[in-house]
Order: structure tokens, then sequence, then C-alpha cells
């Protein structure tokens, strides 16, 4: 697998969202936040807008669900059309069931961990995920700044994963751009969430591309 770009329609218009998909073709992934103002400070969109998201993208889309109650939620999202589900650890009360659960619907199951939360939590049961979402900035909203100390996660993760001959895909989520994503991309990550760094640029999928090569080289 090689590195693949997953843009944030949270740096996106959301009065033309459609078009603002459009904007992003070449992306491997569209990355799809969800938060419900209590696990996150803040408000996006939920399982309407994902149905029909999912109806009209030229790519699979990653729901990426900063909400409570994860177990009761991942599955709905699967179900509502997302080809991945991303749950936060910190969220669920049965991790390895939740995945277990996804994997039934069909979908790639991936759980976030937090700044905060200390990659340990999940290291020895990365065979019941297929992605492991490392977020380097506090989740709830975009624009916020790279944090560099959450990259040995993502080297823990890498090594982890190739001990235990497992495929697993290790995604960054918060100030990924041109400036950050190829020590991202030496530490051992391989699917880049970029909202503003895309959408901010005069031509969006041109920067996916863009970044996609700057990983690919740096992992090299």
């Amino acid at each position: 697998m090689g590195m693949q770009i997953a843009p944030s329609i949270l740096s996106a218009d959301f009065a033309n969202l459609e078009s603002e998909i459009a904007k992003v073709s070449t992306a491997d992934w569209l990355h799809f936040d969800v938060m419900d103002g209590h696990f996150v400070p803040n408000l996006t969109v939920g399982l309407p807008v994902l149905e029909r998201i999912a109806q009209v993208a030229p790519m699979p889309v990653d729901a990426h669900l900063m909400i409570e109650d994860a177990d009761h939620w991942a599955p709905r999202y699967a179900e509502a059309g997302a080809s991945s589900v991303t749950f936060h650890y910190e969220a669920a009360k049965d991790p390895k069931g939740i995945a277990r659960d996804l994997r039934k619907l069909g979908v790639r199951a991936s759980v976030a961990l937090k700044p905060g939360t200390p990659v340990e939590a999940v290291l020895d049961d990365i065979k019941h995920f297929d992605m492991v979402l490392v977020m380097t900035v506090e989740p709830g909203f975009g624009g916020q700044s790279f944090m560099p100390d959450m990259l040995p996660k993502v080297t823990a993760l890498r090594k982890a994963a190739e001990s235990a001959q497992h495929d697993l895909w290790i995604e960054t989520d918060g100030g990924i751009s041109r400036d950050t994503i190829e020590e991202t991309a030496r530490a051992g990550c391989d699917v880049f969430v970029a909202g503003s760094a895309v959408y901010g640029a005069a031509d969006p999928s041109a920067e996916v591309n863009a970044l996609r090569d700057l990983a690919a080289h740096a992992a090299k």
C-alpha cells in the first residue's frame, strides 16, 4: 500500500459540499468528522449527511466519530455508507467488540487515540484493528498546530505491527501539511488527514497529489 491522503471536509465549504468533494477527486479517502458537542467541544454533522455524501463521493468515506457511546453509534455509520469507521478508544466500552461488529458489516475498523492517551492502550490489540489514528492535535477544531511529540506513538505502532506481521494502517490527523508530512511519513504513518492544507490551497486536487508525493519520497 502506498501513501494515502484523506482530505477533511471539516475545512470545506459546507454550503457547497458536493462541489467541494469534487475538488479533491485525486484523494484516496474522504475524512468525515462527526462531533457531538460532548466528547469534544464542537458540533458538526451526523448520519443523514454521511449517508448522502457516501452516495455522491468518488472516493470511500472514513467516518471519524468524536462522539460519546461509540459502541452504539459506530455500526450505524457503517450501515449508512462509510467504508471505514474510526471511533475513539476513550469513548468505547469494548473497542475490540466494536471492531468485530464493524468488520462483520464489511467495513474497515479503526480506533483513534487522543494526544493524552498512551499508545500502550492498543499495542497488544492491534490485530483487532485495520487502522489506528494518532491525533496530532486535540480533537474538536480544524486549523490547529501539529504536535510533533505524538510521532513516537506512530513509530511504536509501526514496530508493533511489523512484529505482529499485521497489515496495520497508521493515520495521523491534525496539522498535516507540506511542512509536517515528511517527518510524519518517516515515523511510520501511511494515511494522512489534511484539512486546511488541502482546502486552503489554490488547487486542492493538486495539493493532494503534492502531499502524497512528499510522503512517498520521505518514506523511502
